[in-house]
């Protein structure tokens, strides 16, 4: 069972693979590919979470919502992916 954390680690690792960090974007809808079936109905949600703290930044735009990385938030995103990558 994948916790809260472990699903933040693994939305944050995959957008810093992809070098998605301020002004760049990509859509809050690709969050959960990748993910196993059982979870990909939490990613949103941590999604969500995960821009209430102020870690990821949104972007509206006229096709969707978009988001990015907030670099500032550097301690706190490297304590996720560790704990997502702990779990491998």
């Amino acid at each position: 069972m994948w916790t809260d954390e472990e699903i933040k680690g693994k939305i944050l690792h995959k957008l810093t693979r992809m070098g998605k960090f301020e002004h760049s974007h990509t859509s809050i809808d690709n969050m959960p590919k990748g993910f196993p079936m059982d979870v990909r109905g939490r990613v949103k949600d941590m999604a969500k979470e995960l821009k209430k703290e102020g870690i990821l930044l949104s972007k509206p735009t006229s096709y969707g919502e978009e988001v990015s990385i907030n670099s500032n938030k550097k301690e706190k995103i490297i304590d996720y992916i560790n704990k997502f990558l702990e779990r491998e």
